[in-house]
């Protein structure tokens, strides 16, 4: 994803606690503060793993926005929605039983579906398969951190409902400071392909061979995961991912924030509801968005998940955007 200018210092993880239920990610943090003689919620940021997911914000429906869903969507009752289970917490991750898809982007889709009258079917897709599935029919909406931008708005409508923001991340005490071009000169990054992110590497690339610096030498992977543990080993300088998935990993220590930047660098975007080009129901998620954030279940969820600082004011039907 991209932006006009970069943001400022993220905010310490170590002062996001979320309300979980027993598991393992809460475990794994009690033990790290144990040993580090401090309590959990002042080492990590604890979010709920558990398939169950007790705690989850929920609404009632909106009549207004109901009214809006096309009749063929509506006709079953459902809204299918793909969400990339293969993630890290706190987006789209897979839950304790190794199954189910949970995380903040289903409670943002559980409250669309909720303020539409509609049962929630989420369906574990990936980055790759996403807009074929949403072309096909085979999904109706995705939540999954999906920027916004001027080549996606051809196929795909949109509803906002987080501001796109990409993080650095690299080992504990790597020095790094990456805030522009300079900052990845000579390095090895690691990056999904196909993102926004891989773009502004891209563009930071050509101006440093413009201005006559070495640039980035750039590392390909699907799983985050995977891009963690190079970095780990010592095969990768840094990552650019969504900044959710890097606050949580600062938190449990395997490594630090080092750089931001928005997802649309050198302007502005944001994550959205994604659907078909054309079919009505972009109109009805943001009115059941709307809803959500009248009522304060929006704020809450992003609260839960430890993104306050991610929201938006109001869900917006396919913002403007540069590029």
């Amino acid at each position: 994803m991209k932006l006009s200018h970069l943001v400022g210092a993220l905010p310490v993880a170590a002062l996001l606690l979320l309300t979980a239920c027993t598991s393992s990610a809460e475990i794994e943090s009690e033990a790290r503060a144990d040993a580090a003689g401090g309590s959990a919620a002042e080492t990590a940021l604890v979010v709920d793993t558990s398939p169950e997911q007790a705690d989850r914000v929920t609404t009632d429906e909106d009549p207004d926005a109901a009214a809006l869903v096309p009749a063929d969507i509506a006709e079953d009752g459902v809204l299918r929605v793909g969400v990339n289970g293969a993630g890290d917490p706190p987006l789209g991750f897979l839950a304790d039983d190794n199954a189910t898809v949970v995380g903040s982007e289903v409670d943002i889709a559980q409250l669309v579906a909720d303020g539409l009258g509609l049962e929630l079917e989420i369906v574990n897709t990936t980055w790759e398969a996403w807009p074929l599935g949403v072309q096909s029919g085979d999904l109706e909406a995705v939540f999954s951190n999906v920027g916004v931008n001027a080549e996606r708005l051809q196929l795909f409508d949109f509803a906002t409902y987080r501001q796109g923001i990409m993080a650095f991340i690299a080992a504990p005490d790597s020095g790094l400071d990456i805030t522009d071009a300079a900052g990845i000169s000579g390095l090895r990054v690691g990056v999904g392909s196909g993102t926004n992110q891989e773009r502004i590497l891209l563009d930071w690339n050509a101006e440093l061979e413009a201005a006559g610096e070495e640039p980035a030498t750039l590392d390909y992977y699907v799983s985050a995961a995977d891009a963690l543990l190079a970095i780990q080993s010592g095969r990768l300088d840094t990552y650019i991912g969504p900044n959710p998935n890097a606050v949580y990993q600062e938190s449990v220590g395997d490594l630090e924030i080092v750089g931001s930047v928005n997802a649309g660098w050198p302007n502005t975007t944001y994550v959205a509801a994604t659907v078909l080009k054309g079919n009505g129901l972009a109109e009805a998620i943001q009115a059941s968005l709307q809803h959500s954030f009248d009522d304060g279940t929006y704020a809450e969820t992003l609260e839960r998940w430890g993104l306050t600082d991610e929201a938006v004011e109001a869900p917006e039907v396919n913002p403007t955007v540069a590029s």
